[in-house]
């Protein structure tokens, strides 16, 4: 087993703590998740417990880790650089044991003829990518699985497979998601890590029960702890309404007594004692109160009302199919036709063309005078290359108004002044995914492009955004892989085959 006792870890920078004093025990067979706010701490944990040496040039920590003999193997947030660049063969050390390497790509489901393709990493699609990788895990034979959002890029297709792969592993997963289908279907334990009080507090918690569990019991916990501190300070305010009422008496009956009533001063002396012990003891009692629940809020933003004629024709397409950068052909012709109060997901295989088309409807809407369109890409630097800060990005005159605007709203997604000031290029995925959903709440726009919208958005944060998203009142087209985004926010859901694009 894996074991942590008593670990916490600061940043070194500002000292400030991502994790305080968490233990916890990770079983052959367990299958944990960790979940949290964006940049709190949760893949900084996962590199913690594979290497330390992975943390060391922006965090340190206290505490121990027992890694007894187990063989990690540990697969991070992104593949860097230098890895895409690496062809295939040399990437997965096939050349090594080649019967071994094969054996493993038909094990995830990958044709196995892959290894011998002499071409880059970065020539693969998302899903593609996600399995090679689990490939060179394997190959190590590890009995421990570090997995930091294995999830990200991926199909439908290849979630289901995942889903599939950790269930059936044979040692332990402790892994990172923001995909709440997966985490409810694999995840037997949680780790929930929050930051509070303006993200000067770590807090954790860790629960041996399901996903869906945890969050249900925490909801109930929060409320019944909401309806105690609720009746208990209502009670606390009525006594101290009744001590204030009889310290006023007294006091001004002090300051209005007579010199020649010295019998009468002593009493009123005695009896201002007794009121000020009395209000000694209500400040014990202040602190024995139940206190309101104290939760991780990261999102209180919505979009604003949007008017538009339900029936208003947004787009008519007629395309003679998608072609890929280099010309390859994609899709078959198709057309399609969105009206203005309609919320559609785009589905399909990674590299069949989703992003592509989402381009050509945004290239299609540019520039129209009767509607607002907003694109949130999937790659965020093509909105935000150029701009320093969040503030820059979301107010570019610099006008005072403009500025204490945004502040506002960033407030409402939990940036706190540094962030807001900090660099763009500081921020995690999920603090940039919350700048478009401030962008699209600052500008108000009315037809909304949306590729991979909740992708780095965590399991806290995604309902808040689902639940946004479902109320809005104008036109969205999103690119999805989210199961939960597809039931609860869509109307209407299109596949993109070789074949063209089709109802679901």
């Amino acid at each position: 087993m894996i074991q942590l006792n008593n670990v916490s870890i600061y940043v070194t920078e500002s000292g400030r703590a991502l994790v305080d004093g968490i233990s916890f025990t990770l079983n052959p067979r367990d299958r944990t998740v960790i979940i949290g706010e964006e940049g709190n701490g949760k893949s900084t944990l996962l590199k913690l417990i594979a290497d330390p040496a992975l943390i060391e040039d922006h965090a340190e920590y206290t505490g121990t880790i027992s890694r007894g003999r187990h063989r990690i193997g540990y697969l991070a947030q992104e593949t860097t650089a230098a890895e895409l660049s690496m062809r295939i063969p040399e990437y997965v050390g096939a050349e090594a044991e080649p019967w071994l390497c094969e054996s493993i790509c038909a094990q995830v489901g990958l044709d196995p003829m892959i290894i011998r393709e002499d071409r880059p990493l970065s020539t693969l699609s998302g899903g593609e990518r996600v399995k090679l990788r689990m490939v060179k895990l394997l190959m190590g034979e590890p009995d421990m699985l570090l997995l930091d959002e294995p999830t990200n890029d991926i199909d439908l297709e290849t979630l289901e497979w995942l889903e599939g792969f950790i269930a059936s592993f044979d040692g332990g997963v402790l892994f990172v998601s923001h995909d709440e289908t997966l985490i409810e279907r694999t995840a037997d334990s949680v780790i929930h890590i929050e930051h509070i009080h303006h993200k000067k507090v770590a807090r954790h918690t860790v629960a041996h029960v399901p996903y869906r569990e945890y969050m249900e019991r925490r909801e109930r916990a929060f409320a019944h702890q909401a309806q105690v501190s609720a009746f208990e300070h209502g009670e606390f305010r009525k006594k101290e309404e009744r001590w204030r009422e009889i310290y006023e008496k007294v006091d001004s009956a002090q300051r209005n007594l007579s010199r020649q009533d010295p019998s009468t001063g002593r009493l009123l002396k005695k009896k201002m004692h007794s009121v000020m012990s009395q209000g000694r003891r209500l400040d014990r009692e202040r602190e024995s109160l139940t206190e309101a629940p104290m939760s991780e809020w990261q999102i209180d933003i919505g979009l604003p009302p949007v008017e538009l004629p339900r029936r208003k024709e947004i787009l008519r397409l007629s395309c003679g199919g998608l072609f890929s950068p280099d010309g390859n052909r994609l899709t078959a012709a198709f057309e399609l036709s969105v009206d203005a109060a309609e919320h559609i997901a785009i589905i399909g295989r990674n590299g069949a063309g989703k992003t592509t088309l989402l381009r050509m409807i945004e290239a299609r809407l540019a520039g129209r005078r009767d509607i607002r369109t907003f694109y949130m890409p999937q790659n965020y630097f093509d909105l935000l290359e150029g701009f320093d800060t969040p503030i820059d990005f979301l107010a570019p005159t610099g006008e005072k108004d403009a500025v204490t605007r945004a502040r506002t709203y960033l407030g409402s997604v939990r940036f706190t002044k540094d962030e807001a000031e900090s660099r763009i290029t500081d921020l995690s995925g999920g603090q940039k995914a919350k700048l478009m959903f401030v962008k699209m709440a600052l500008e108000g726009y009315n037809v909304l492009l949306l590729d991979e919208p909740t992708r780095n958005f965590s399991p806290v944060s995604n309902p808040v955004i689902r639940g946004i998203l479902k109320g809005f009142g104008g036109c969205i087209i999103a690119v999805t892989h989210d199961r939960k985004f597809i039931a609860e926010a869509a109307d209407r859901v299109l596949r993109l085959t070789e074949e063209g694009l089709f109802e679901v």
